[in-house]
């Protein structure tokens, strides 16, 4: 038997996780990553911190799981999509930490294309709306502030890469400068229905082609690691950003398929095979994972605080030791005793777009106690995921299409079954936990495993899916509606100037 590698370096942590060729997990070694804030709505990571910490995981997961490189078919790499990383290529030092997903501060840059009339533009070609939560203006924003690094990048000596990208060229010895489809979708530089980057994007963005890696399909083979790294060269099979990566795991291959992964925020996808949708509703087309390069798609939105509202439970106000703790804490409570959380701590993301947006709580009473607000929390992120398959369904009605019939649920708050029974009330569907959570690094696997000859195709993939649990709505339709009002009330009162 071959088995399968995936790294899977997301906000929170760097995991490695050995799969055999049924899907099943033989060993986990995860490390928790270090949270940066400089100021308010910056966040930021150790580029050398997430590869030093990826690769001890990778190399810790070999020796419990009892493998050695030569029983490993190939690595599939999965990470956190829109964090920025610009290095030195001669070095390989970074010129500046990494700047994450969440981090706000190229908002001003958005501001100013909005204004320059590119909101079409890019939209048009990359599928996204123009906002801080994705890759470019990252980049711009360190191209324009860290001390001659625009200067070094029009020498061509400086490469630019999200997470994906920085650890392959890690992993081969900077032989490789290289990402997937779906990691480059998320640049807002990359033109998804004709695979390339956009040169009129560039231009809008003042960002040379040359910092840019190449694209390639999501399953092939990208690489061999240097062999010094992990005991024997490994092939680099498969790499998709996380969501995309756990679309895929989730065997959603088809068009109308879709599933919602739990993790630091929520993100929900529907799988519109080659249809390039546009929504009227506030979420972004992006680049599903691909074989080859025939361009496929999927409707996504994204919340940009989901489980980091438990985390902000744990670390900011101290309401509970450990984050596996909140299910016990709110169920000390029946409901949340009218408290609304909104946890708009970074802005608010789809169906919304405020990047002014900060966090609130409504509804306190003298009665209020710390299991309310942790009943509140927990269901905010339940209410967030309800709004974006709501908008989702409108733009697939809009098409002639049906709703989403069923919802394949992934990631660590996915275990929480207040949580899974609260978001199957919502939305009066079945809500279906796979056997298999970590569905990010599974669909990395997968990924991989296709390419290097481990499975035939998506079918074979499809009869290894399996659920665990399907949560079936019991509230009624006009409670759940209700709610629902309420919470649109409290983003309202969130956003109001």
């Amino acid at each position: 038997m071959r088995y399968l590698l995936a790294l899977d370096q997301g906000t929170s942590s760097s995991r490695s996780i050995v799969f055999d060729r049924d899907g099943t997990m033989l060993a986990v070694a995860q490390r928790e990553l270090r949270q940066i804030y400089p100021q308010p709505g910056w966040v930021e990571h150790d580029p050398l911190e997430i590869w030093t910490d990826q690769l001890a995981t990778a190399r810790e997961v070999l020796v419990k799981a009892g493998l050695t490189p030569r029983d490993i078919a190939a690595i599939g790499i999965t990470n956190q999509r829109e964090t920025t990383v610009l290095w030195n290529r001669a070095t390989g030092e970074p010129l500046h930490r990494a700047i994450v997903w969440q981090d706000r501060r190229s908002e001003p840059s958005c501001a100013q294309l909005r204004a320059d009339g590119l909101t079409d533009l890019v939209r048009d070609r990359t599928g996204l709306v123009i906002d801080a939560y994705f890759s470019g203006t990252k980049l711009r924003w360190l191209l324009d502030h860290v001390p001659r690094a625009r200067e070094q990048a029009e020498r061509g000596e400086l490469a630019f890469g999200t997470i994906d990208t920085w650890l392959m060229w890690k992993l081969t010895g900077g032989r490789v400068h290289a990402t997937d489809v779906t990691n480059a979708s998320r640049t807002m530089l990359f033109d998804v229905r004709a695979n390339r980057w956009d040169d009129a994007l560039l231009a809008a963005l003042d960002i040379p082609a040359s910092l840019l890696p190449e694209v390639r399909p999501s399953s092939c083979h990208f690489a061999d690691t240097d062999a010094d790294l992990l005991g024997g060269s490994l092939p680099i099979g498969g790499v998709a950003g996380d969501q995309q990566a756990a679309l895929f795991g989730q065997a959603c291959f088809g068009p109308g398929m879709a599933k919602n992964t739990y993790g630091t925020g929520c993100f929900l996808l529907m799988h519109t095979g080659q249809d390039f949708e546009t929504s009227q509703n506030g979420l972004v087309t992006t680049s599903a994972a691909q074989r080859d390069a025939t361009p496929l798609f999927a409707m996504e939105g994204s919340v940009f605080v989901g489980g980091a509202v438990v985390q902000w439970l744990r670390d900011g106000l101290k309401a509970i030791e450990g984050s596996a703790h909140v299910q016990a804490l709110a169920e000390t409570v029946p409901d949340a005793g009218g408290v609304m959380m909104v946890p708009a701590f970074t802005g608010l993301g789809a169906p919304y777009w405020n990047a002014d947006a900060r966090g609130t709580l409504t509804g306190l009473t003298r009665g209020t106690t710390v299991a309310h607000i942790a009943r509140a929390a927990l269901e905010s992120i339940a209410y967030q995921s309800a709004a974006l398959l709501q908008a989702m369904s409108r733009d697939v009605v809009a098409s002639g299409g049906r709703p989403v019939a069923e919802l394949r649920v992934d990631g660590g708050a996915s275990v929480n079954d207040l949580l899974m029974q609260f978001q199957a009330d919502l939305l009066g569907i079945p809500v279906v936990r796979p056997a298999v959570i970590e569905t990010t690094a599974l669909g990395a696997a997968y990924l991989a495993g296709l390419s290097s000859g481990v499975y035939a195709d998506e079918a074979e993939l499809a009869t290894l899916w399996r659920a665990d649990r399907t949560f079936m709505p019991t509230m009624p339709r006009t409670q759940a509606d209700a709610l629902m009002q309420r919470w649109e009330h409290a983003v309202r009162q969130t956003i109001a100037p």
